[in-house]
């Protein structure tokens, strides 16, 4: 399946997955600088919980791709990225930085994109 034969359908659920990783990763921006985060970070800070409900919601992403028909091998990375933020964003505060720089959803949406052999600007059309 290449941009051309790509159904508007598949599309769509593109598009989806895209603005769920921008809202978990890069909704608001420190202004003054280059740095980014979303609602993960922000889940991060409650404690015990906010890690792993920022997880769920990722794992949205993951079923969107594995509806999409992205391979297992790939599905088995973006748990792994989702499973390293988990892990390491529920260490008290260093893990809430952790949070800020490493945006698993982000990594996860490029895996699908690199799939489809698209990029963020195809979704735009």
């Amino acid at each position: 399946m290449n941009k051309q034969t790509l159904p508007i359908e598949h599309l769509v659920r593109l598009r989806r997955i895209r603005g769920l990783a921008r809202l978990m990763d890069t909704a608001l921006r420190i202004p003054g600088t280059r740095v980014s985060f979303g609602a993960d970070s922000v889940l991060g800070l409650i404690p015990g919980i906010g890690d792993f409900g920022a997880a769920a919601v990722s794992l949205i992403i993951v079923n969107e791709a594995r509806r999409l028909g992205v391979p297992n091998d790939k599905l088995i990375k973006m748990l792994v990225n989702i499973g390293f933020d988990t892990v390491a964003g529920s260490v008290p505060v260093l893990g809430d930085v952790f949070d800020v720089y490493f945006k698993s959803n982000r990594r996860n949406l490029q895996l699908v994109l690199d799939h489809f052999g698209l990029d963020h600007a195809d979704l735009d059309r």
